[in-house]
């Protein structure tokens, strides 16, 4: 980063803020806290990929391109040795490409990634593994991410076939029935699907009708003519091959370009690789995933729930010869109340091994593949992904987060035992910041109902002062909160400001019931769950000023926002990002409508008081909170009109209010957005709440004091 670059001279004035409380806090205080462009420093891992032998780990490491602003993706490695890290970690792709998803061959000889190089269309790439990387090369008729047979003899991939590449195809739906005098002078869109467009996206879609289909191919691990092996008309994912390489299975919904269809179609379906017949293996109603097959082949486990909104669960099924259900499949997750990730067998075909939520953790979880109780198999406060083993399951590696540490790669035992941090990307720039560990909280809401949540202060607090406190709240509703690395909450504390952050009813990794305690009662129910949680922080940190609340989310977090500073008034700040406040046009104008067509019973038409009453707009007139707008311009989850309509209400209202409308961005782009603008995005938030809850009180409060100065106190 240049001195006079303006990342830099952002970061400059934002750190200008913590001058003060790093004067006098004490030796402690020596390191500064999080700053917005801290974040160009980080460095993320994942997509972790033990080798058979377990001898070596692929992982890839995504980095920030600050002067080019944008990312880049690396392949790194990792030496083992009986299981445990081998010297350093070291970049195994050329660091001047994007690389990514490293595979292995069944026999470790072969590493293969994806990567996008020049003009080559293919980007399925893979490298011999004779040293810290090698020249990379194209196998002859592979042309997706590789899914080798068991003896390392095939390879099957998915690739998408049948596209119309016109420059304007699908721009004029084939079933219009309006007509153009010029087609040469018509550069627009004539839209006959409801699926016309999709988030993250920049272009509207195409018409269905020119889409490709992605389906199943096969082709000799040695290169040659690819076979196509499956012609359906649906996309085909998730191909597993059966041990002895006769069966290929996958996923795949039948009415997945049926628009009408409001039901959960997913199956599991299996292919013949001989002659490639084709049969459905699950039954309906409900929908199936993430097919995994015992080291024999002779059963499969899977996920399925029965309906929307219904819980998931994990089966495990016999399977006959030609690949079918030999009997019911056996529900192994019945008695536990969380919902399990996908499935892969142990070693030895004794169990089931998952990644699941449970509360603000993620862990690896076993059953027996027989039934029995589900056991956690890794533990602490953290989030781990990207799980994988060995091929005779006696290494693991996966990647953890925890509230205070970004992702890095850890290596252990099979059974979890014997833990090495195998990676340390961002020790070296970790060292000079201060970063405030949460405090955990619980309070009780409803019906004797725990809500968890987390509590950052202020870096540098000192002992008798108070501080602002701002609620951030999560998107989904279904997702949560929990012990990962959150820049924006650092960012927060570092300015000043205890940061509270909880799962409120609504979220997930506390059981189905929980999950769906707030279906039809958007803004009604939670609400409690947050107000409760601001007075339990208040109670717990005396240092927390009950006058100086903030309030800020995005997505279902921005819908929070604006429905508590119209329904109450205890907030004197608040920011909104990629928020709804009209359901009845955000019905009709987002890609996600079944959303609320099961969230609150029906479309608008069926439920109008609802979806009105639901709706911020409609208690616009009650909200006093200096707001700060956040929206990304093509943002198709929550686009841009609700933001727009937010704005209009609150300036006619005489509310201050400032809109930031991001372009290029998409409904993520506080996660995966553009580093320029993503960095921007913390600081507009950052200094958004340190005007409004710590520049004017302090003002207020120096103008009260002069008349008192200038009578000697009288």
């Amino acid at each position: 980063m240049t001195p006079s670059s303006p990342a830099l001279r952002q970061a400059t004035r934002a750190g200008l803020v913590l001058v003060a409380l790093l004067a006098v806090a004490g030796p402690l205080c020596a390191q500064r806290g999080f700053e917005p462009a801290d974040y160009y420093r980080i460095r993320t891992a994942s997509q972790v990929a033990v080798s058979p032998l377990g001898d070596l780990v692929a992982f890839t490491v995504t980095r920030v391109l600050e002067d080019e602003n944008r990312r880049r993706r690396e392949i790194w490695m990792q030496p083992l040795q009986n299981g445990r890290p081998a010297g350093e970690p070291y970049r195994f792709t050329d660091p001047t490409e994007d690389s990514h998803s490293p595979v292995w061959s069944p026999d470790g000889a072969l590493l293969a990634f994806t990567s996008r190089r020049g003009d080559d269309p293919n980007t399925t790439w893979f490298v011999r593994i004779t040293g810290p990387g090698g020249e990379a090369f194209h196998i002859d008729g592979v042309e997706g991410s590789p899914v080798w047979s068991e003896d390392g003899a095939f390879i099957a991939y998915t690739k998408v076939v049948g596209r119309d590449e016109g420059e304007r195809a699908g721009w004029i739906a084939p079933d219009a029935l309006s007509h153009t005098l010029d087609p040469e002078r018509f550069d627009g869109r004539v839209i006959t699907s409801m699926r016309y467009k999709r988030d993250g996206t920049r272009e509207l879609l195409p018409h269905p009708s020119v889409r490709g289909r992605r389906q199943l191919f096969v082709v000799a691990a040695s290169g040659g003519g690819a076979r196509q092996l499956t012609d359906l008309p649906f996309d085909v994912g998730d191909p597993v091959w059966s041990p002895d390489g006769r069966l290929v299975y996958f996923t795949g919904d039948e009415r997945q370009f049926d628009e009408d269809n409001d039901e959960l179609r997913g199956d599991i379906w299996v292919v013949r690789v001989t002659d490639g017949a084709v049969q459905r293996i699950t039954p309906d109603p409900g929908s199936e995933r993430a097919p995994a097959l015992s080291p024999d082949g002779s059963r499969l486990a899977f996920r399925a729930v029965a309906e929307r909104g219904g819980p998931e669960d994990l089966f495990v099924v016999d399977l006959g010869t030609d690949g079918r259900f030999r009997g019911e499949p056996v529900n192994l997750t019945a008695d536990w109340d969380l919902d399990p990730g996908d499935p892969r067998w142990s070693a030895d075909g004794s169990g089931v091994l998952f990644v699941a939520r449970i509360g603000g953790n993620r862990h690896l979880f076993r059953v027996n593949a027989r039934g029995g109780p589900v056991i956690q198999v890794t533990r602490g406060e953290r989030q781990l992904t990207g799980v994988s083993f060995s091929q005779r399951g006696h290494v693991m590696a996966y990647v953890a987060t925890d509230a205070v540490t970004p992702t890095e790669v850890y290596v252990a035992r099979g059974d979890g035992g014997n833990e090495v941090r195998a990676s340390h990307l961002n020790d070296d720039w970790l060292d000079d910041i201060r970063l405030e560990r949460p405090e955990r909280l619980t309070w009780t809401v409803g019906d004797s109902v725990t809500i968890e949540g987390w509590v950052i202060p202020p870096v540098g607090a000192r002992e008798g002062e108070r501080y602002p406190l701002i609620l951030k709240i999560h998107g989904g509703p279904h997702s949560a909160y929990g012990n990962t690395f959150f820049p924006t909450f650092h960012v927060l504390s570092a300015a000043g400001f205890y940061v509270l952050y909880s799962n409120p009813r609504g979220s997930d990794g506390y059981g189905h019931d929980f999950e769906y305690a707030t279906r039809g009662r958007w803004g009604i129910l939670d609400s409690e769950d947050f107000l409760r949680g601001i007075d339990a922080a208040l109670a717990r940190f005396p240092g927390a000023d009950p006058e100086r609340l903030g309030v800020s989310g995005g997505s279902y977090g921005g819908f929070m926002t604006n429905w508590l500073t119209a329904t109450t008034d205890r907030f004197k700040a608040a920011v909104t990002s990629r928020s709804i406040v009209n359901w009845e046009s955000w019905w009709g104008s987002s890609d996600a409508q079944r959303l609320t067509e099961f969230e609150f019973y029906g479309p608008p038409w069926e439920r109008r008081d609802l979806y009105r009453r639901l709706s911020p707009i409609s208690y616009v007139e009650n909200v006093t909170a200096p707001t700060l707008i956040i929206h990304s311009e093509n943002d198709y989850r929550t686009p841009i009109g609700d933001g727009e309509q937010w704005f209009m209400a609150l300036k006619k209202r005489g509310v201050p209010v400032e809109m930031v409308r991001y372009p290029r961005s998409s409904h993520g782009l506080s996660r995966t957005g553009e580093p320029w603008l993503l960095v921007d995005r913390l600081e507009r938030i950052r200094s958004w709440f340190v005007h409004w809850l710590i520049d004017v009180p302090a003002a207020a409060t120096a103008a009260a004091a002069r008349p008192a100065e200038a009578t000697g106190g009288r």
